[in-house]
């Protein structure tokens, strides 16, 4: 700041120093040091007029630059969103992922934004700095993760017979707890010495997709891989096919069974009736059986399953292949994950574009688990109001109806109180700053998987301002490389699971996403120590965003960043959690030391 009296030197010069009005009449020893003196004065003045314009210059550019990014946080809605949003096909034309409903959350302008307006304007105006990034900030503690490597493909017992009978198994969800169940379903087979009938993939009225094992999977690839292990046929025998297996009680469901059901479960209620009538049809099977207690090698067939066997079909690979291509922008870069996520088609990858001179870049992979059904499955409230209330609790009514009907029957906890234990998925205000105040710098490229928002593409604003660098599968690939996976939410996911899997750094928001856990579980079994991944403390970080509003960004850095550094160690699988989120175990990995 310039004080007032430096202002009144700058104004009027001659008061800086006094001098003598006494004439004299000839020159002395004392008028030669006045003139010496007067000189000095003279280019001391200019110098620090000079300083102090200098001075003024830089701060009122800084201002500016503040000014700009402010202006731009607080009208960038105007805009049009950079990324366009994924549709599907229809006779009648073209119709949003989630319908009309959400359609109509899309056109309202949330409050959220609002509600970390001033944080935003602080992350704006730190990475405008463009600070160094921190050193470990694209790293994994090496040694201690590098100690593990992948040996779930080793086997110590013979192949089964499956004569007890047949298991055919309809899994529930989206692509990613389908394949869970079936990994689960193989080791169920072995458990009981039965064949496996190639999965099949129930219709969902969330993800609204027909696609069957074969459509995502390698079919012959899945069944030579794991023939040491089970038996496994494409369909039922035709004496088989035609028995009312309802009738005959051969259909358990899955509110049939436990979450997590023990081996025991199987061995005394399912195996008599495979014994009984020759086959079980599991309807809806998921997440149903437990990862403690189970013997040894039935634990590592399930981690040869996830990691091993399931490979995605070749029209999935070559264009996951293209997708990473252009990530890393044709700069030839090969990741240490590429040849298991997209096969032969690796080597298109390292092919470098003639006319490119960029350097190799590195991008983070984002997953913004922050569609509506799991905001409305989560029964938080998201800074929409009465509204946002309805709205959420009308899709409820339609997709999770149980849900609904334990809220209406059951006192549960507040959407505060689920806020606070970190029970509510990060909205993507809140995603983009924790990876501000990580210190990711402004020009990172970011592929974000799960674009299809809840309340529409105007959440995606708070991104685009801070790191315009913002990529989606849908503007890296044209249409026409899209159009043979429309109206397949399940093949385009598996698109984002490769891009998420390969990224240099992947950064989950939701714990409880199966994509995160997946993605996540991947990389800690193929990636050598090399591919961190960041997984928020939801409670930490609920408890620092309560203080939006007064919080300082230094302190929200530190805490922020203290908060993700102890999820960042190297730790064994705890009991009773999954191998395919937690792989480094005795059952699925083995130790270098």
């Amino acid at each position: 700041m310039v004080s007032a009296s430096d202002f009144d030197v700058l104004q009027h010069p001659d008061r800086c120093w006094p001098t003598s009005r006494t004439p004299r009449l000839g020159p002395s020893r004392l008028s030669s040091f006045r003139r010496s003196q007067s000189h000095s004065s003279s280019w001391f003045r200019r110098k620090r007029a000079k300083l102090l314009l200098a001075l003024v210059a830089s701060l009122a550019s800084f201002f500016l630059v503040n000014w700009f990014m402010l202006l731009r946080l607080q009208y960038q809605n105007d805009a049009p969103d950079p990324i366009p949003k994924p549709t599907l096909r229809s006779s009648s034309g073209s119709i949003s992922l989630q319908g009309k409903l959400n359609n109509k959350i899309g056109s309202k302008k949330r409050s959220e934004k609002g509600k970390y307006g001033r944080m935003l304007a602080l992350a704006a105006h730190a990475l405008a700095e463009n600070k160094r990034e921190p050193k470990d900030l694209w790293q994994e503690p090496f040694v201690p993760a590098s100690a593990w490597r992948p040996c779930a493909d080793q086997r110590n017992w013979e192949p089964n017979d499956g004569k007890n009978g047949y298991i055919v198994v309809t899994a529930n969800g989206g692509i990613n707890q389908q394949r869970v169940a079936v990994c689960n379903a193989v080791v169920v087979a072995r458990l009981l010495n039965s064949t496996l009938v190639i999965p099949k993939f129930m219709y969902s009225s969330v993800w609204r997709d027909v696609s069957q094992f074969s459509d995502i999977y390698q079919e012959e690839h899945f069944i030579n891989y794991l023939t040491p292990d089970i038996r496994i046929v494409k369909e039922l025998p035709e004496e088989l096919q035609s028995l009312d297996l309802e009738a005959i009680r051969s259909v358990v469901t899955d509110v049939d069974m436990e979450k997590e059901a023990k081996p025991s479960f199987y061995l005394k209620r399912i195996l008599p009736i495979i014994l009984k009538n020759q086959v079980v049809h599991f309807v809806g099977f998921g997440n149903r059986l437990a990862f403690d207690p189970i013997a040894f090698e039935l634990q590592r067939l399930r981690c040869r399953c996830n990691f091993h066997a399931l490979q995605f079909v070749p029209r999935i690979q070559e264009t996951g292949a293209l997708l990473l291509k252009r990530l890393r922008e044709d700069s030839g870069t090969f990741g240490p994950l590429d040849h298991y996520l997209v096969g032969p088609f690796a080597e298109s990858i390292k092919k470098k574009s003639e006319n490119n001179t960029k350097k190799p870049s590195k991008y983070l992979a984002l997953h913004l688990r922050f569609e509506i059904d799991m905001v409305a499955h989560s029964l938080c409230e998201f800074g929409g109001g009465e509204e946002e209330r309805k709205e959420l609790e009308a899709y409820r009514e339609i997709h999770f109806p149980a849900l609904s009907l334990l809220k209406r029957t059951t006192k549960l906890p507040s959407p505060s109180e689920l806020r606070s234990e970190g029970l509510c998925p990060l909205t993507p205000e809140e995603s983009i700053l924790m990876l501000a105040a990580l210190g990711f710098n402004r020009k990172t490229q970011i592929f974000i998987a799960g674009s299809d928002l809840y309340g529409g593409r105007s959440r995606l604003v708070a991104l685009t301002s801070l790191y315009p660098k913002l990529v989606t599968k849908e503007n890296l690939l044209s249409s026409t490389e899209l159009e043979p996976f429309a109206n397949y939410s399940s093949q385009l996911a598996a698109l984002d699971f490769i891009g998420c899997t390969a990224s240099d750094a992947f950064a989950m928001t939701d714990s409880g996403s199966q994509l995160s856990s997946l993605v996540s579980g991947f990389r800690i079994y193929y990636g050598g120590g090399r591919m961190p991944t960041i997984r928020p403390n939801k409670r930490r970080l609920a408890s620092i965003f309560t203080k939006n509003s007064t919080i300082e960004w230094r302190v929200f850095e530190q805490r922020v960043r203290k908060a993700v550094r102890q999820t960042k160690h190297v730790q064994t699988r705890p009991k009773a959690r999954s191998v395919y989120r937690y792989p480094r175990c005795k059952e699925c990995m083995c130790r270098t030391d």
